[in-house]
């Protein structure tokens, strides 16, 4: 009984959804990375027939744990922001809310991308493999389809790093380092958001436009995510 009490008392009931968070949060990044890291890269390497047979058995499969662990990573993320919403932004704690609001937003938009883009393009790859398999021509719509999923994961993977950074930073970095300059901060984080998503999805430069020429090696993930959450965080520190 007492386990039980503290278990439905309010830390106990954000402790649990904490830790499903992270169960969730660790399936739906490392699948994120297995994709940009091992996958994509490896594929070129690959027969043909080996390639597609490995696109019709195993990548359904590892999509499914992708996009559903990412709903469910949000599912519970929203509902511990929501629960503890008046902990996270009361007098001498408005710095956390901001370092998770960003974060989520990160978040929130990696989520749109893996339903509305990754998901919807890699089911016409997928199609198309079984197809070949099945000795039917090639769909000409793989190519582009393809190639916009691609770019979608990549965009997620590099905003999975300043997303981490924030996420983990509330429990320690974040809360210590007094009031930043909240609204400069959220204009540099929404400039980057809107910025690398709307290259993306091609609205600047087209799907081969300049900002998207990065990111055709996996390796520039780091390159590029890596020094934006270190202007993010340097910005914060020199604000403080």
């Amino acid at each position: 009984m007492v386990i039980a009490n503290a278990l439905f008392s309010k830390s106990g009931g954000l402790w649990f959804l904490s830790w499903w968070h992270v169960i969730f949060g660790v399936c739906w990044i490392g699948l994120l990375y297995y994709f940009n890291f091992v996958q994509v890269p490896s594929f070129p390497t690959m027969e043909a027939a080996h390639r597609n047979g490995a696109i019709d058995k195993l990548v359904p499969r590892a999509l499914w744990y992708f996009r559903w662990s990412a709903l469910a990573t949000a599912v519970t993320g929203l509902a511990m922001l929501g629960w503890n919403a008046s902990g996270y932004f009361t007098d001498g704690a408005e710095e956390v809310g901001h370092a998770i609001t960003m974060g989520a937003l990160f978040g929130l938009v990696m989520l749109g991308n893996v339903w509305l883009v990754i998901w919807p393009n890699q089911k016409i790859v997928i199609e198309n493999a079984r197809g070949l398999l099945a000795g039917n021509p090639a769909d000409p719509a793989a190519a582009g389809a393809g190639r916009r999923a691609l770019l979608a994961s990549r965009t997620n993977a590099i905003f999975s790093i300043s997303m981490l950074m924030f996420m983990t930073g509330t429990n320690g970095y974040f809360n210590t380092t007094g009031k930043p300059s909240i609204p400069l901060l959220w204009i540099v984080v929404l400039a980057v958001i809107v910025v690398l998503e709307l290259s993306a999805l091609g609205y600047i430069g087209g799907m081969e436009g300049p900002l998207t020429k990065p990111l055709a090696s996996h390796k520039n993930i780091v390159h590029i995510g890596v020094p934006i959450a270190l202007v993010i965080l340097i910005l914060w520190q020199i604000t403080t």
